[in-house]
């Protein structure tokens, strides 16, 4: 096996020169740091990266952990924080809690366990401890999408209250005033919030939302399935429903074509997330946007900020979502 040692002696220099060549920890004059890094390539020598990490106390590696990567949006915006984490030199372990506090709680003992750099948590509930236990084990965290105002952690999380009265300001818009909503699983946020600002846009405008025509989905396709079933039920007359994400929202659509109605012209479908399939759908949906991209480039930038500066204050980022019209919606003559 060839040894730092080895390529000192080709390159006539010491194992120190070599080193610094590597990590950058010194200036090195070009010409020497030519021949170093000519006797490398000419040698084929790897650093030993684990012996290296354990001599700097860091891993290069980040923790992410989602609700549940088999939901598009989650699974877009791992994939975006792998390639901002790479650009900056850090590799990503994604893990995937299933909505199970149980296996949330078992995989941030393990990254913790594996001395991960820095953790970004998407958390399956806003249970305080999780974090706490995080913040004490000296771990640099940043959580995504989930209101904990009170602790002092990085957080980055969408103006989910505006997207919600993006929805509600455009369904009065279009004249609609019968409207249905399958909620999230919970009062918590992020969901919620999504209703709160709905009812909002609507309070403006003079329109009730009432308590029975919000039933409670749990993020599938299925559940939007089965609550628009249940909201007929309830009102036949419904002109328009909002889905608090974009699987809830086809769940819907695909009920509606099952039973012979047609969407934009009976029902009018409005989602939130804007994950690839929305896209796709027929019609493609109308949904709200949560800026996947800059949810990403933000945690992994703040979250390397901790880690290279544990005494920063804590910052919280809200970023702004968007309305993006399809064609799943249509104005009442």
């Amino acid at each position: 096996m060839v040894t730092i040692r080895d390529v000192a002696d080709l390159a006539q220099v010491s194992a120190t020169t070599v080193s610094h060549v590597i990590n950058q920890t010194r200036h090195v004059d070009p010409a020497t740091r030519r021949r170093v890094t000519e006797a490398i390539a000419e040698l084929g020598y790897r650093p030993n990266m684990l012996a290296r990490s354990l001599r700097r106390r860091e891993t290069r590696t980040i923790g992410l952990i989602v609700p549940d990567n088999s939901n598009p949006y989650f699974a877009e915006l791992a994939r975006a924080v792998e390639d901002a984490g790479f650009a900056k030199g850090y590799s990503v372990i994604l893990c995937n809690s299933d909505m199970s506090e149980v296996k949330e709680a078992a995989y941030i003992e393990a990254l913790v366990s594996k001395q991960v750099d820095g953790i970004i948590l998407i958390s399956a509930a806003n249970r305080r401890e999780k974090f706490n236990e995080i913040i004490q084990a000296g771990v640099p965290v940043v959580t995504v999408a989930r209101e904990l105002s009170d602790l002092p952690i990085d957080q980055i999380v969408t103006d989910n209250e505006q997207g919600g009265y993006l929805v509600g300001r455009h369904l009065i818009e279009l004249g609609h005033r019968r409207i249905g909503c399958i909620a999230g699983p919970r009062d918590e946020t992020p969901s919620a919030d999504r209703i709160v600002g709905l009812r909002r846009a609507l309070h403006e405008a003079g329109v009730d939302l009432p308590a029975g025509l919000v039933i409670r989905g749990d993020f599938t396709y299925e559940s939007g399935h089965r609550v628009m079933a249940e909201l007929l039920l309830r009102s036949p007359d419904l002109t328009a429903v909002f889905a608090a994400n974009d699987r809830m929202a086809i769940g819907a659509m695909n009920y509606l074509w099952q039973t012979g109605r047609r969407i934009p012209d009976d029902i009018s479908i409005i989602g939130f997330d804007d994950i690839p399939v929305a896209t796709m759908t027929c019609p493609p949906l109308t949904t709200i946007a949560p800026p996947k991209a800059d949810f990403a480039r933000v945690s992994v930038s703040l979250l390397i900020e901790r880690i290279t500066d544990a005494r920063r204050e804590p910052v919280r980022v809200i970023l702004p979502t968007r309305l993006v019209v399809r064609e799943s919606c249509r104005a009442i003559v």
